[in-house]
């Protein structure tokens, strides 16, 4: 599971995970318009791709989009906000896209974040570390109450005094159930259990609808303008004794998705 996640989602689907499985590839034009799109003061260069296992909390010099009918996932660290009602208009509806969600964690410093918009109009937020609210804008939704009422309590290491500012539940565990509501799978495949939790509130790898590691994105570097790297120029093709290009020339130079 990815120990940190920065993510914007654009969905119209109604069946998110349904989309994400039945397209395994994303559109890399597309997600090459939108990369240039969302950093217009910076050179977009393509670069490695893989999937979200890896890529949901990228450095702040690369952006990683996966582009599918009727959603679009953005892993940017422009996502990675204390106080996420603070996004970007350019980045609030991009697409003119029904709903938009940010969801965000960091795991070794306890903090989650997550946000929901309707057409541009935002409706919820919240930000916080395990002892400090950092944002908590809108209502709160109908999935939450089970958070709020302790069922979902910070498992405290052994010999670990709690703090008595402690919240009942764990951010980052917090942030992922907001994606699992809104998107259909969780980025975690094990969160914080206290009592009165169904066992399917939490799935194991093998239950879960969708895993990171399945959600292909395309890569990008970001530079300065101007100050991006010019291409290298092409190396001629290598020929065997008879005369015929080498049997793996057709690969070089080409990036490989992992």
């Amino acid at each position: 599971m990815p120990s940190t996640v920065s993510s914007l989602w654009y969905v119209d689907a109604s069946d998110p995970v349904a989309v994400l499985r039945a397209h395994p590839g994303p559109d890399p034009d597309a997600a090459f318009a939108l990369a240039k799109q969302l950093n217009p003061d910076r050179d977009v260069v393509p670069a490695a791709s893989g999937t979200m296992k890896v890529w949901a909390g990228p450095d702040p010099e690369s952006v990683y989009i996966g582009c599918y009918p009727g959603i679009t996932v953005v892993c940017s660290n422009q996502a990675a906000l204390a106080r996420p009602t603070r996004l970007p208009e350019l980045l609030v509806r991009p697409l003119a896209s029904e709903y938009t969600y940010l969801v965000s964690y960091d795991l070794a410093m306890g903090w989650g974040a997550f946000a929901h918009w309707e057409r541009g109009e935002f409706r919820r937020s919240f930000s916080a570390t395990r002892v400090n609210i950092l944002e908590d804008e809108g209502l709160p939704l109908v999935w939450e109450r089970a958070y709020w009422a302790g069922n979902h309590p910070i498992q405290l290491r052994a010999g670990e005094l709690p703090d008595p500012q402690l919240l009942p539940f764990d951010p980052p565990d917090f942030a992922d159930a907001a994606n699992a509501e809104w998107l259909g799978f969780r980025y975690r495949t094990t969160a914080t259990k206290g009592p009165g939790t169904a066992p399917d509130d939490y799935p194991t790898l093998a239950r879960m609808p969708l895993d990171p590691e399945e959600i292909e994105v395309c890569g990008f570097s970001l530079f300065p303008k101007g100050q991006a790297p010019k291409p290298s120029a092409p190396e001629e093709p290598e020929h065997e004794h008879n005369g015929r290009r080498g049997l793996f020339g057709w690969l070089r130079g080409r990036d490989r998705v992992s």
